[in-house]
């Protein structure tokens, strides 16, 4: 097994560190400070040493270690240390790698200087408050001049030594700003605003540590920039290129994929959360729509637009390149997002769901109320019976796709009666042109509504609806097509007993009132009404709509025929056979050997043929109905029957 040992002070240190760890070599990463040691912590086959080296005791360490490589991750301005290294390394004929961090400088980023000396130069003749973003360790040479020392507001590791350093110094206590980095644009902009800082000044620290969210926060706060430039480098390698050269000469096994698929929020920095700015310096390959890569800081990364979960998993594996990928997802991973998706797709990988800041719970925010009463749907792509939900729940949140998705959502809810309920509209939620519309269902539906927006609806007179089958004959629309009887339809819907997501035909259709109450059951699955008379068919119709349902669908034709191309069965109703009974079930068992069927015979020929048919099943229940309704004769009330009816239960 080969030896590397990292000298790994810096981001990218860590990274190589991490990219090789597990993979078939005994690695020794060598940190300056016990913080250091503490990032380094719990990786496989690593064993990290903290503690500063002179140059004698980096040749003693070299020489007990007998590395077959020693890499030099050190920061790009501790020119010191990467000479102390590259001798230490030449005396004990270790072979050397620098490991080079990309520049992103340019001449325009703000005042240009040499070295520390020349930026303290710069600053005696300025005005204004400094953030010095350079660290500790010459902090000294800005603090001798003692007007300029009032001015220094200054960023540290949160570390006793640092902390001492500032003591020595004479920084004030409430001028230290203790924190690790690498800070994203937000956090530079809130300190350069504490501070009130005129002045920014920074080394050319890369991506890696953060350099462009420094330049783009002081933009934003109206501050100068001073960047101190980089010591001479030696000659070296990216990390790709010191991963790669690595991986073909030491033969090293694969290294395993690693995937985070987080929630970015609303849309704006405000609702992202610091799990997503830690996958965001991780990650080395950003994946996702337009849109949110829009949303984050894709500085340094490489991007992939995609938003199929099948074709970002092709991305991830035949990438030869990355290792580290973060694919973004709309407002909270758990919430209608492509994560449950893509948690498939890539079940082989090591894949981390990081929760986002949803559109849900931030727009109950926005609106002052809790969202533990409120029912979630999505319009977005999919079926769903809004009506239903509205009718069914004191409020309901839903997402909304496409344009006037809204408008035409709040439209059918007024078509179905629900104009008066209390509405919300939430526009852009997160970005600057944000914007809240409340009124009612009815007054909201004619406004100008955003494509990009989600609705709340409450509703104070939610679960009036009837909840159990039975309803009255007077209910359903009729002519003289036959109908199942009230009594009778729901003895036969509690033997069918279907689920709320059952699939249900319903053969024979006729005036469709066993469709009507099996599709109020089944909310979330379907029902098929197969019906070849056309007078039935537009009955049925009628009553579909009459009861504004959104889970059914009119079959036109003959069963067994008809049957052919729907999906399985859960649960079947025959009504009607038109002297193809047999056929009918033997269609219906080869769909789903399963299916609960109800029959309902009012003919002996069909009781016959019934009671035949009911030897070949596992489970049979035969149930006789006698029915009588009351006519008034004169004076008095009599009981008149109707023909009674045999209710067959069949299944396997």
């Amino acid at each position: 097994m080969c030896k590397i040992c990292v000298f790994a002070g810096t981001t990218e240190g860590r990274e190589l560190v991490g990219a090789l760890a597990g993979r078939g070599a005994t690695l020794t990463a060598c940190v300056a400070t016990d913080y250091g040691e503490a990032l380094l912590k719990g990786a496989p086959d690593v064993r990290v040493c903290a503690g500063r080296m002179d140059r004698a005791e980096m040749e003693a360490f070299l020489r007990a270690g007998k590395f077959d490589q020693v890499i030099d991750a050190t920061h790009p301005y501790a020119d010191r240390a990467t000479e102390n290294i590259f001798a230490a390394c030449e005396a004990t004929d270790t072979p050397y790698l620098r490991l080079l961090r990309g520049s992103t400088a340019e001449a325009r980023d703000g005042a240009c200087v040499p070295d520390v000396a020349a930026c303290v130069e710069y600053l005696r003749g300025t005005q204004g408050n400094v953030l010095l973003t350079t660290g500790s360790k010459e902090l000294s040479a800005f603090c001798r001049d003692a007007e300029l020392r009032e001015r220094l507001y200054v960023r540290v590791l949160p570390m006793a030594a640092s902390l001492e350093i500032c003591e020595k110094c004479g920084v004030r206590p409430d001028h230290i700003l203790a924190m690790q980095g690498p800070f994203d644009e937000e956090m530079n902009l809130a300190m350069l605003r504490a501070t009130r800082a005129a002045w920014l000044v920074t080394k050319d620290t890369g991506d890696a540590g953060g350099y462009a969210a420094k330049l783009r926060a002081a933009e934003r706060a109206h501050a100068q920039v001073i960047v101190i430039g980089r010591p001479a480098q030696r000659e070296g390698q990216m990390l790709s290129e010191v991963l790669s050269g690595l991986e073909a000469r030491f033969q090293l096994s694969p290294a395993r994929k690693r995937v985070v698929l987080a929630g970015i929020g609303m849309g704006g920095a405000e609702t992202q959360t610091m799990g997503l700015q830690r996958a965001l310096r991780d990650a080395d390959c950003l994946i996702g729509a337009r849109r949110m890569l829009n949303a984050v800081d894709c500085a340094g990364k490489d991007t992939f637009e995609a938003v199929a979960a099948d074709a970002i998993a092709e991305r991830i594996r035949q990438d030869e390149i990355h290792r580290r990928f973060l694919v973004l997802l709309s407002g909270d991973s758990g919430f209608y997002s492509g994560a449950r998706k893509l948690c498939e797709a890539l079940r082989d990988l090591e894949v981390e769901v990081l929760p986002g800041i949803g559109s849900l719970s931030y727009f109950c925010a926005k609106l002052h109320r809790p969202w533990e009463d409120v029912r979630a749907v999505s319009l977005h792509g999919r079926e769903c019976d809004l009506e239903r939900e509205v009718r069914d729940h004191p409020a309901v949140f839903a997402l909304v796709g496409g344009e006037d998705g809204a408008k035409k959502a709040l439209a059918r809810l007024e078509a179905a009666g629900l104009g008066a309920c209390a509405a919300c509209v939430g526009e852009r939620l997160g970005y600057p042109e944000e914007r809240v519309l409340r009124g009612t269902v009815a007054s909201l539906a004619q406004e100008h509504i955003e494509a990009l927006s989600v609705i709340l609806i409450e509703n104070e007179n939610w679960g009036e609806a009837r909840a159990a089958h039975g309803l009255p004959d007077e209910a359903f629309l009729r002519d003289e097509t036959p109908m199942t009887k009230s009594e009778v339809r729901s003895i036969a819907l509690s033997k069918l007993a279907p689920g709320l997501r059952s699939v249900v035909y319903d053969v024979g259709a006729g005036s469709g009132s066993v469709t009507v109450e099996a599709a109020q059951i089944a909310r979330a699955g379907r029902v098929y009404a197969i019906e070849r008379k056309e007078r039935a068919l537009e009955l049925s119709r009628k009553n579909i709509e009459r009861f504004r349902l959104r889970n059914v669908e009119l079959v036109a034709g003959t069963a067994p025929e008809a049957l052919q191309a729907l999906p399985a069965p859960t649960h079947a109703f025959i009504g009607g056979s038109s002297g193809n009974l047999r056929s009918i079930v033997e269609c219906l068992l080869a769909k789903n050997p399963a299916v609960r069927i109800v029959a309902t015979a009012v003919t002996l020929e069909t009781l016959a043929e019934l009671t035949e048919l009911s030897r070949e099943f596992r489970e049979c229940d035969v149930a006789q109905v006698s029915v009588g309704k009351p006519r008034k004769i004169g004076g008095y009330m009599l009981m008149t029957a109707q023909n009674p009816v045999y209710i067959f239960t069949l299944q396997n």
